[in-house]
């Protein structure tokens, strides 16, 4: 297991936790308000409905992601979308009711003769706290999933479509290319033109297959009478 898919299974089961608290404290709320004024307040509503869509939800995107590959649930940009629209539930919760603690209660919980009221403005604050804590919670997780998702797609890996839990943000860019180390891949030099070497053919020898001795002519003596061989 990845250091950021533990880190999503706590911060949504934080989530979850904090979600049951509010969703107790806001349905005891509404139900207070219509015994004393008849009426409830809007942040109760929209804590009951934050609550409500949070342990609906996450609890799916948990258990899915645990014994099934591949669900849309676990999809980073499924995932990405729907904690959005989270945390814009739980921000809007808790700046309603920082509202409507200032105007019911400018000056605090400070009623202790009435336990009633006194109890409807410690529920007002906590409320109000649980919902920021969610909000924090889901924003911060959203926006570093948000990050890493970038930074993954800018190095070509297909991180959106995969779930937290199958996906690797520091894999290195796949559209890199993969040298063996050591061979050298830069523009080889120039090789200077060969000059075609000139032919010489092997000098042929004359051989000489005449005779070693001279030939000889007869020349005869005029004056002796005797014949003698000229050398020619």
């Amino acid at each position: 297991m990845g250091f950021f898919t533990l880190v999503r299974i706590i911060v949504l089961t934080l989530t979850m936790v904090f979600s049951v608290v509010v969703l107790g404290l806001a349905a005891h709320l509404i139900w207070l308000t219509d015994l004393l004024i008849g009426s409830y307040f809007i942040f109760a509503a929209l804590a009951i409905a934050a609550a409500g869509l949070s342990l609906v939800t996450l609890p799916i995107m948990l258990i899915v992601d645990c014994v099934r590959r591949g669900a849309f649930t676990s999809m980073i940009v499924v995932e990405l979308v729907w904690l959005f629209i989270l945390w814009v539930l739980w921000v809007a919760t808790a700046a309603e009711a920082v509202v409507s603690t200032n105007i019911e209660f400018p000056v605090g919980c400070i009623y202790p003769e009435e336990p009633t009221i006194n109890q409807a403005c410690h529920e007002f604050q906590a409320i109000e706290a649980f919902s920021f804590l969610n909000f924090i919670l889901l924003f911060v997780y959203q926006c570093s999933l948000l990050t890493l998702a970038i930074v993954a797609a800018s190095r070509g890996n297909q991180v959106w479509t995969s779930s937290v839990k199958d996906s690797n943000f520091s894999a290195p860019d796949s559209q890199a290319p993969q040298h063996p180390m050591g061979q050298y891949t830069g523009t080889p030099a120039p090789q200077p033109p060969q000059m075609p070497q000139p032919h010489y053919g092997t000098p042929v020898q004359s051989q000489y297959t005449g005779s070693t001795v001279p030939s000889q002519l007869p020349y005869s003596s005029a004056s002796g009478g005797h014949t003698r061989a000229i050398p020619v």
